[in-house]
């Protein structure tokens, strides 16, 4: 017995959870038709096989029809529902793990266009600002479908194997009633504390009467909203005491604030450049207070914070959620001793702005996450050894490097500057985002376990490739920004990386032309204002950076308001001369003939980069299959097998930004779904 207090086993309830590791309420958006099928059992299996002692699935499943999902969310009112929720639960049943729901009505926080066209309810007509649907006042008869359709959702999960559910009461109806800032009705569900908790009490008890005592029901509720006329400390305190008191709840799961906004949802869920584990010791306190077995997760993305939280007595059960997205084994390498293997979560949040993008949720630099089915986590050993010569030592390269040397192959990497990363390394030089250089350095530290020989600067030229006779040559030599977007006067500007750099000064009055959307055109932005110039932010798109979504914009909000900065919408920049010691910005529009001019000293441009792809040519002639990728190999996980050219001496590929600009994640999956089959 581990003496870790990690792996202690937990007594909840009937319910012995194997450690005090878990993964939090989530919604990966992986349903197909609602359905919990192939690709979400797998996202959870691959965490229990690893040792997880609890996976909370579906933040969010639906109890009702008028709770339509947001995104793309286990639909927990069909009876459809029951053998795929009993698929997963046999699934992680049979490595040892505990299986729970998250269960809901959204409330206020969906919209009334989306599933079946009917109405969102509240208790009160105001809107959300994050979901803008106009409510309709809910009236009894709505309460009384909805504690029905949450016992009934409740027994389809007890039918499906769960070990228990757990309620969702922040930002979702049952807060709505809670919260004094969302509920304006009368008697019996709206007034005093007891009234507004009238509604969660009804549902408890529809639930347990349904599910009886040896099914586990508890709470993830937030217990200070942190807002002038919301739930305070104390009155998170008195409810948890009456959940507690009324003997129908097991367990509570801990959150501080709202999510009615980008800005609040961001501080409950914070990103990169954020503290670690804000809420660590409210959660504690609250556990101190009322005595209850405590769930919490929050920005916990290491293992030594967890430890701490567990033998601190802080927490009962420590969710590590996107941790996990980022490494599934985390229990299993605590448990071999291979903490320093733990592929670490940077707090990019490319998971969930992605799902609040109408996508789904995938970890920007473990491109398995979500595609188990497909990828895998633990990389196969190769039947034959072979040597393979990769060029780039970024995302794309490294990852390359890492899985070629897992497949056992000999590995050698060239890199023309003096240090690894690409773009990732310009990314870290931005103090709030220098979490993200340890998806190079972890890399680095996985290849020197496996005896990668790296040769850094070192221009590779055809010579140096073909002399090292390789069987494999993968070309990962990025982009160059690329800045030739105007009609005249792409001589007069620079680039956002000269500015993030350092290697181009800020001026005092400056136009950041962005018609990529990224974070680029944005970080540039944090560094002329920082300086102190004014700074005008300007896109042709009908909204700025429409690539860096809702909580990875909020920091740069949060940096960019209070400072001279200016946003700038439907313009495009179409030349830029000299006019004195000025430059005069010659600006139009797509949606008419319109032009103005402008006055700045600094134009700079965002506008993607141009791959890097000389070598990748020069080798071209001299390889087996002529650079060219079998897609229907590559997509089905199969080798690449084409060989048009008799003549040739290797296979050449390229792959990331040496193809063309697109971000992290995809330079990782080019490189994981091309190697894994070397």
């Amino acid at each position: 017995m581990s003496n870790d207090p990690l792996l202690q086993p937990y007594e909840l309830k009937h319910l012995t959870l194997k450690n005090r590791i878990m993964t939090t309420s989530h919604e990966p958006a992986y349903p197909e038709d609602g359905m919990p099928k192939n690709r979400y059992r797998a996202y959870h299996e691959e965490r229990a096989k690893a040792g997880i002692g609890l996976t909370m699935t579906a933040g969010s499943a639906a109890v009702s029809r008028d709770s339509p999902p947001v995104f793309n969310n286990i639909l927990a009112y069909k009876d459809e529902v029951v053998p795929w929720i009993q698929d997963l639960t046999d699934a992680c049943h049979e490595h040892g793990a505990a299986v729970m729901i998250q269960l809901t009505h959204l409330g206020r926080r969906t919209g009334w266009n989306k599933g079946d066209w009917l109405p969102a309810v509240s208790p009160s007509n105001d809107r959300e600002p994050a979901h803008r649907a106009f409510t309709k006042k809910i009236e009894d008869w709505d309460i009384a479908r909805i504690i029905t359709d949450y016992a009934d959702a409740a027994e389809r999960m007890q039918a499906g194997g769960m070990d228990g559910v757990e309620l969702e009461a922040f930002g979702h109806l049952m807060d709505q009633f809670i919260s004094p800032l969302t509920n304006d009705l009368d008697a019996p569900y709206g007034g005093d504390l007891d009234n507004r908790l009238k509604f969660s009490m009804d549902v408890l008890s529809a639930i347990r009467e349904r599910v009886g005592d040896k099914f586990l029901v508890g709470i993830r509720f937030t217990a200070d909203e942190g807002e002038k006329g919301g739930t305070t400390f104390e009155d998170g305190i008195e409810i948890a005491k009456k959940w507690r008191d009324s003997g129908m709840v097991d367990f509570l799961n801990i959150v501080k604030g709202r999510i009615h906004t980008d800005p609040a949802m961001t501080d409950m869920i914070p990103v990169q450049g954020m503290k670690n584990a804000p809420h660590l010791d409210f959660a504690g306190a609250v556990r101190a207070e009322v005595g209850m077995p405590t769930f919490h997760a929050a920005k916990i993305p290491d293992v030594a914070t967890a430890r701490h939280a567990i033998a601190a007595g802080q927490l009962d059960m420590v969710g590590m959620t996107r941790a996990h997205m980022a490494d599934p084994h985390i229990v299993r390498k605590i448990i071999e001793g291979r903490e320093d293997d733990i592929r670490p979560c940077v707090g990019a949040t490319y998971c969930l702005d992605r799902i609040y993008q109408a996508g789904d949720a995938l970890c920007m630099h473990n491109a398995a996450t979500g595609r188990e089915l497909t990828m895998p986590h633990d990389i196969p050993a190769a039947d034959m050894v072979k040597n393979v010569v990769i060029i780039g030592t970024g995302p794309a390269g490294l990852e390359a490097a890492r899985v070629a040397a897992e497949r056992g192959h000999k590995v050698t990497v060239f890199e023309a500057a003096a240090d690894p990363g690409g773009q990732v390394r310009l990314t870290a030089q931005s103090p709030r985002r220098k979490e993200m250089i340890s998806i190079i350095d972890w890399r680095m530290a996985q290849c020197a376990a496996r005896d990668v020989e790296f040769q850094f600067n070192t221009w590779a030229e055809v010579d140096d490739v073909t002399a090292l006779n390789p069987d494999v040559v993968i070309v990962a030599t990025g982009g160059m920004p690329d800045t030739a977007v105007l009609e005249t006067g792409n001589d007069l500007v620079v680039s956002t990386w000269d500015i993030i750099s350092g290697d181009v000064k800020p001026g005092q009055n400056v136009l950041i032309y962005d018609d990529a959307g990224d974070h680029p055109a944005l970080q540039a932005a944090e560094v002329v204002a920082n300086s102190g110039a004014s700074v005008e932010i300007m896109t042709p798109d009908r909204s700025f950076a429409p690539e860096i979504m809702a909580m990875n914009l909020v920091p740069y909000m949060r940096s960019l308001q209070d400072k001279d900065t200016t946003f700038t919408v439907t313009r495009r920049l179409v030349d830029v001369k000299c006019k004195g010691n000025a430059l005069e910005a010659i600006i139009g529009t797509d949606y008419s003939d319109f032009r103005k001019s402008a006055t700045y000293d600094q134009v700079v441009v965002n506008h993607g980069t141009l791959p890097l792809d000389e070598l990748y040519f020069d080798l071209k002639p001299l390889s087996k299959n002529l650079g060219e990728v079998d897609q229907i190999a590559l997509i089905a996980g199969t080798p690449q097998t084409i060989a048009t050219n008799p003549d040739g001496a290797f296979q050449l590929f390229r792959i990331g930004d040496a193809v063309s600009a697109r971000n992290t994640h995809a330079a990782i999956y080019d490189a994981l779904r091309l190697v894994k089959d070397i």
